[in-house]
């Protein structure tokens, strides 16, 4: 009864936030653009889908993976887990002792990001407008990796207490370099790239992690350093997708280079012949 009560409720909240949006489409089509909305009854079929949808996954992540992310947290930092002794002198763990953290950060990381729908549906825009150059599962894995060396290197963040403007100047620093001798046709793409790993999948379980830490390492703040997981999760993409574009420029230029001297050579031996 609780559970009904609770989907009833999420239900009429994620109405509330939909009809703004209904409104504003349904207004630019009847009162500027003056015209009938096409396939009026799939429209709203599927404005009723995504009511049902949304209701649904906002009632999963309260009820699910909120309290999955949090509950990982604490076992993973739970001294007893760790089994390791605590410094004689200050009494806290040392970062190293946070290993299995840091695995399970980049494993949640990169998982999450694969399966984030957002993610998906770019990767397969990508590859149909770069005629095949890029494919979907190259970008999703580039992304990936991104996405897990950032959640990674912000639960070592957590852990150590040091402060996050330093890793994201340091970040933009080398995105800003990236972006000099990126190829054109992948900066753009890499950017984005950047905004949809902050989706619906990757953000409830990111989020949750980092706040599950700040509450369970001692000497952290929920709100001072729970928070900047997802800073990561958007910053290390675009380092990745450029890098994943400048290593498949440089495989291209050195087969371009082993290729040359074969031409060249059997040019010789077609003048040869011809003398």
């Amino acid at each position: 009864m609780e559970l009904l009560q609770h989907l009833f409720a999420t239900g009429l909240s994620t109405i509330t936030d939909v009809l703004p949006i209904a409104g504003i489409i349904f207004g630019f089509q009847l009162l500027v653009l003056r015209q009938k909305v096409p396939h009026l009854k799939q429209v709203l079929v599927g404005f009723v889908y995504v009511l049902v949808g949304l209701t649904l996954f906002l009632v999963g992540l309260e009820v699910a993976l909120f309290p999955i992310g949090k509950l990982m947290a604490q076992q993973l930092t739970d001294p007893d887990f760790i089994q390791r002794a605590a410094d004689a002198v200050s009494g806290k763990l040392a970062w190293n002792d946070y290993a299995w953290v840091y695995l399970f950060a980049a494993a949640i990381g990169f998982s999450t990001t694969i399966a984030e729908p957002a993610l998906i549906a770019v990767a397969i825009k990508a590859q149909q407008v770069s005629g095949g150059t890029i494919t979907v599962w190259g970008l999703r894995i580039a992304v990936a990796i991104g996405v897990a060396v950032g959640i990674a290197l912000g639960a070592f963040r957590i852990v150590t207490g040091t402060p996050l403007h330093y890793y994201i100047i340091a970040g933009y620093i080398v995105v800003i370099i990236q972006t000099i001798y990126a190829p054109r046709i992948i900066i753009a793409l890499a950017y984005d790239s950047g905004g949809v790993t902050t989706s619906t999948v990757t953000v409830p379980l990111v989020a949750a992690l980092g706040l599950g830490l700040a509450s369970n390492i001692p000497g952290r703040s929920a709100l001072i350093d729970g928070f900047g997981l997802i800073a990561f999760a958007s910053l290390f993409p675009i380092m990745s997708v450029m890098g994943y574009a400048q290593i498949g420029e440089w495989r291209a230029r050195r087969f371009q280079k082993r290729q040359q001297p074969d031409a060249v050579q059997a040019k010789g031996s077609e003048d040869k012949g011809d003398v």
